[in-house]
């Protein structure tokens, strides 16, 4: 679960026991979430499957389906198209985002079920579950938790799992 901390004035995730630091949306948390609004929806999500950059680091041990991240990965984020939501091969003539980055918050993903049965256009797309920025900034809607802590979460994770986004303290 991620919440707010009132004691810390900031979010932390809840994984089981353990209270974890993580990044939201540079705009916060939303019940309206919208596609480039920058915030992080709130609601319940399946933990859907794992990514990883198999150049950068070992294949997660969880019981979710994983799968390495190639070079040509993407994600559509163009409401207009027919892919929306969806992995994209690139190159992809509409809008989309790149899954194989130069920086690392992508070296480990775990795809959460937003906006994925069924797909609304503009209600967002690729909600993840990623490896935070060093200083924990802010995401475009993302969850992000340190490489360690996303470990530990995945490896305990499996099929039928979710991720609750709440404003409740």
């Amino acid at each position: 679960m991620v919440r707010y901390d009132p004691l810390l004035a900031r979010f932390r995730f809840w994984w089981r026991d353990e209270r974890l630091p993580v990044a939201i949306g540079r705009n916060g948390i939303t019940v309206a979430k919208r596609e480039g609004d920058g915030a992080t929806p709130i609601g319940t999500l399946p933990i859907r499957r794992g990514l990883y950059r198999a150049d950068r680091v070992e294949a997660p041990r969880t019981r979710l389906p994983v799968q390495a991240i190639r070079p040509e990965d993407g994600w559509c984020d163009d409401p207009e198209n027919p892919w929306y939501n969806k992995p994209v091969d690139l190159p992809f003539p509409a809008r989309h985002e790149r899954l194989w980055r130069d920086d690392h918050v992508y070296d480990l993903i775990a795809v959460l079920g937003w906006n994925d049965a069924p797909v609304v256009p503009g209600r967002g797309s690729a909600i993840f579950l990623h490896v935070a920025r060093p200083d924990f900034a802010g995401t475009e809607g993302c969850v992000a938790l340190a490489m360690d802590d996303l470990v530990r979460v995945l490896a305990d994770a499996g099929p039928g799992d979710t991720l609750t986004i709440s404003a409740r303290f």
